[in-house]
């Protein structure tokens, strides 16, 4: 077994080839009189190899145990394929049944609704859509590492635990070894840390710390909200990218942010292993068009107060009413992108307001330093800022906003001990590959979803 080959190696063969052996799970089986047909599959890439076996070689006295959901192991001659839909298959000269599938295999058919596969996450990967979602996050997660690492950014573990809230809304997740049923005056001295803990939002407080040390830092991985919404866009958990510079203003971070999502795009674009095509043809014909128009026109930016005059002036009715002061909406980002500006946007300069604590107060008094960046079909992918590095001015933010700041007393000390100014952004990981694969709903590009009433696994 040690010696078998990938599905998507034999597919690429330049010659025929002897004493070959294959392993995977069998998609189909059709029987005849004296051989039958295999589709098997082990997961490299989307197409599923064809496999003679005849009747009589070792192994296919077991043949109707090959059902699908079985895994297989099959020796023999990689040889061409009359039939034209594939130009290699494997002549069998041994099979062998390694796991039986009974006939309650809930994958007998294709055609299940994401809905259905969800309720068996499990086993939903072994389908064609979801093989494809997860081979091409596992690739975009690398394209992301390569990303960062040839601008010479260093990658940071930060953790996953914390005592901050970075977004100060107050939705996280409370870790504890406290029983919660239980009664007495129990206080935070009694738990694990001596204190309240939570799981994190974000690593960027943290990230900064290291970026005003080390000059250019990214963290690369899970954080929790406990935002009790159900939307297809938001998840309990779930992957942030998360950059921070030194000696980086508003202008830099926008550019930084601009060619990460030019990246992404191109690496996608790129993929030459089907999953692309797969995701063109079956989920968002649109796609290859969309992103082919990211890869080739510069961002357009825009301030939050001209985005606001625009979609004052539109004439269109929105669901929520425009004002200068609010929050964008997912259909105002949707608006400019895809019908106003026909592409990428960064907004920029938004109200205080509206904004955390650590953002850069601009010269006006009303506005941050803060920017998204804004894709046709999605919305926000990124989000971003200047951090505030005046030391006064910080603090000054943290009192408006009624937060604690003998708890922020380590993130204000990097304003006291050589301040630089340095920017950074987070980008969701699910919402990119949303983007990237066309795929409606985060809980389809995530392996185990959590949400508002689900935790299954």
């Amino acid at each position: 077994m040690n010696n078998r080959i990938l599905i998507k190696h034999l597919l690429c063969a330049e010659a025929p080839a002897s004493r070959v052996i294959a392993a995977g799970w069998v998609r189909t089986r059709r029987d005849s009189k004296n051989f039958s047909f295999l589709e098997l599959n082990d997961g490299s890439c989307l197409a599923s190899l064809q496999v003679i076996a005849d009747a009589g070689i070792p192994g296919y006295e077991e043949i109707s145990l090959f059902n699908t959901g079985a895994s297989v192991l099959v020796q023999g001659d990689l040889v061409e394929s009359p039939g034209g839909r594939q130009k290699w298959e494997l002549r069998a000269s041994s099979i062998q049944l390694l796991g039986g599938a009974d006939h309650s295999y809930p994958l007998q058919k294709k055609g299940h609704s994401p809905e259905f596969l969800r309720s068996i996450a499990h086993l939903r990967v072994r389908t064609n859509l979801f093989g494809a979602v997860f081979r091409t996050r596992s690739r975009l997660a690398a394209a992301i590492h390569r990303f960062f690492l040839d601008r010479e950014f260093a990658w940071v573990h930060t953790p996953l635990i914390t005592a901050s809230d970075c977004e100060g809304a107050g939705e996280m997740f409370r870790v504890t070894t406290l029983d919660p049923l239980s009664r007495g005056n129990k206080s935070f001295d009694d738990d694990f840390f001596g204190r309240a803990a939570y799981l994190t939002v974000s690593g960027q407080l943290e990230g900064e710390t290291y970026a005003c040390a080390l000059g250019n830092i990214y963290t690369f991985g899970p954080t929790f909200r406990a935002e009790n919404s159900n939307t297809t866009r938001h998840a309990a958990e779930f992957w942030m990218v998360e950059p921070e510079a030194a000696f980086c203003d508003l202008e830099g971070d926008m550019e930084l942010a601009e060619a990460f999502v030019k990246h992404l795009v191109g690496a996608m674009l790129a993929d030459s292993s089907g999953d692309f095509d797969f995701f063109c043809k079956w989920v968002d014909k649109g796609l290859r068009e969309r992103l082919e128009c990211v890869s080739r026109r510069p961002f357009v930016r825009c301030s939050y107060t001209g985005a606001i005059d625009i979609l004052t002036k539109s004439g269109r009715r929105f669901d929520y009413p425009v004002r200068w002061g609010i929050d964008l909406q997912s259909e105002h980002e949707r608006f400019l992108t895809e019908e106003h500006f026909g592409g990428p946007v960064t907004i920029y300069d938004y109200p205080k307001e509206i904004k955390p604590f650590y953002m850069r107060l601009n010269d006006d008094g009303k506005t941050v330093a803060a920017m998204d960046v804004l894709v046709p079909g999605i919305g926000e992918i990124v989000g971003g800022s200047q951090r505030e590095e005046r030391l006064d001015v910080l603090e000054s933010n943290i009192r408006r906003m009624g937060m604690s700041e003998d708890s922020y007393r380590w993130y204000a000390d990097l304003r006291r001990y050589g301040s630089v100014p340095h920017a950074g952004f987070g980008a969701g990981f699910e919402r990119v590959l949303m983007f990237l694969t066309g795929v409606r709903n985060i809980r389809d590009v995530i392996p185990y979803p959590r949400t508002p009433g689900h935790c299954e696994y």
